[in-house]
């Protein structure tokens, strides 16, 4: 088996990089168990708490090190970049026998020795500069150029990523491959569990769903416009939204939420759930009239991943990586008109039957999406690991 060496990405203050990595690890050792060995990297003062998802899946090698630290983090930045490879990681990953190394936001250097894939979720900071400060801008921006200087194989979650890596860095065609994200729909929550879980939180019943952190580009103000246009009419319009309520990029985002819910009065109809168990999600969406997903940015979305797999009904923004990942099989809004999301709120509002927890409508593929995630990832893999000598 190949041994390909994976560090921990995102965590407390990016949920969805933290997903995405435990999804992509119980996919590959469910359905490719026999072609690559995981070995994930975490630093000695990690939490345990984020350290522990990651100990259930079988197949999957764990090692702590304290010289993967992230308070030593910068410090081996700079050995990186300055010696072409910090030596005490390229000696940690040699002693585990890694063969191809996975980087996300961590650079080991272009003489590693080792081939690496470089996975970049985005490129909202092209896209939406206004979102980030100038200092924020050039982290991620300079972080990209290494990687791409470095000759590294460039992997991305969608064509319309692709299309923007080639666009803005033009050594980057030939180099970039798409393995779309995909996750298991392995249990649909029955609709007791929906149910239960409702009556934590104290939801109507019916309502949309909205799991999004609560940055910026998440475009929750267009929502809570939309619902103020509804409210004379349709009242009885309610969004559930839970998520973390910080951006760290623009941490006085969320008291704009707040202020603007108040002077509106619509918190009946907008409702607060903050950051909840993971386990809550499936529930939360199955029960749903359907999940919105208003983002002004999206990679691919995890959210509609998630939804799709459960097959819920959902209303999205008009990204062109929404309408890639449902292959059109959504109701689908301008996402910079609060009329036009207020327009596809009520149709879909007066469409969905109030007698039962969300139907599927969107058609399930011929081909299995997750088993096309690990292959491509896999194959990925094996043409990086056979072009190193």
């Amino acid at each position: 088996m190949i041994r390909v060496a994976f560090t921990l990405i995102g965590g407390k203050n990016w949920t969805g990089g933290y997903n995405y990595l435990l999804n992509l690890l119980r996919v590959i050792t469910a359905r490719r168990s026999g072609a690559v060995q995981p070995v994930l990297f975490f630093g000695a003062n990690i939490d345990a708490d984020e350290v522990r998802p990651f100990r259930t899946i079988d197949g999957v090698k764990i090692v702590t090190s304290s010289a993967l630290n992230t308070d030593w983090r910068f410090a081996s930045l700079f050995r990186s970049v300055l010696l072409g490879a910090d030596p005490t990681i390229r000696r940690l990953l040699n002693d585990h026998r890694i063969d191809v190394v996975f980087e996300n936001a961590q650079f080991h250097g272009a003489r590693l020795g080792i081939p690496a894939i470089a996975w970049i979720p985005d490129f909202q900071h092209r896209e939406l500069p206004h979102l980030f400060s100038r200092a924020a801008w050039w982290k991620r921006e300079l972080g990209f150029r290494v990687q791409i200087a470095a000759g590294r194989t460039i992997m991305l979650s969608s064509h319309d990523a692709r299309d923007a890596c080639e666009r803005y860095y033009r050594a980057t065609v030939g180099r970039t491959h798409v393995v779309r994200f995909a996750v298991p729909s392995e249990h649909r929550p029955c609709t007791n569990e929906v149910h239960r879980v409702q009556k934590i939180y104290g939801l109507p019943e019916r309502y949309f769903y909205l799991p999004n952190q609560f940055w910026q580009h998440k475009n929750h103000l267009l929502v809570i416009d939309a619902l103020a246009l509804l409210k004379q009419k349709h009242p009885d319009i309610v969004v559930v939204a839970s998520g973390k309520q910080l951006d760290p990029y623009k941490p006085e985002h969320f008291q704009r939420i707040l202020s603007r819910l108040e002077e509106v009065d619509l918190k009946d109809q907008f409702r607060l759930l903050g950051l909840i168990p993971y386990e809550h999600i499936a529930p939360l969406m199955v029960g749903s009239i359907a999940v919105l997903n208003p983002s002004l940015f999206e990679g691919w979305s995890t959210t509609v991943e998630e939804a799709r797999a459960l097959q819920v009904p959902m209303v999205l923004s008009d990204l062109p990586v929404h309408k890639e990942q449902v292959d059109g099989n959504a109701r689908f809004f301008d996402r910079i008109s609060a009329p036009s999301l207020a327009d596809a709120l009520r149709q879909t509002w007066q469409e969905q039957s109030p007698s039962a927890p969300s139907a599927a409508t969107v058609p399930t593929s011929i081909t299995d999406p997750v088993n096309r995630f690990a292959d491509d990832f896999v194959d990925l893999v094996q043409q990086v690991a056979g072009a190193h000598p």
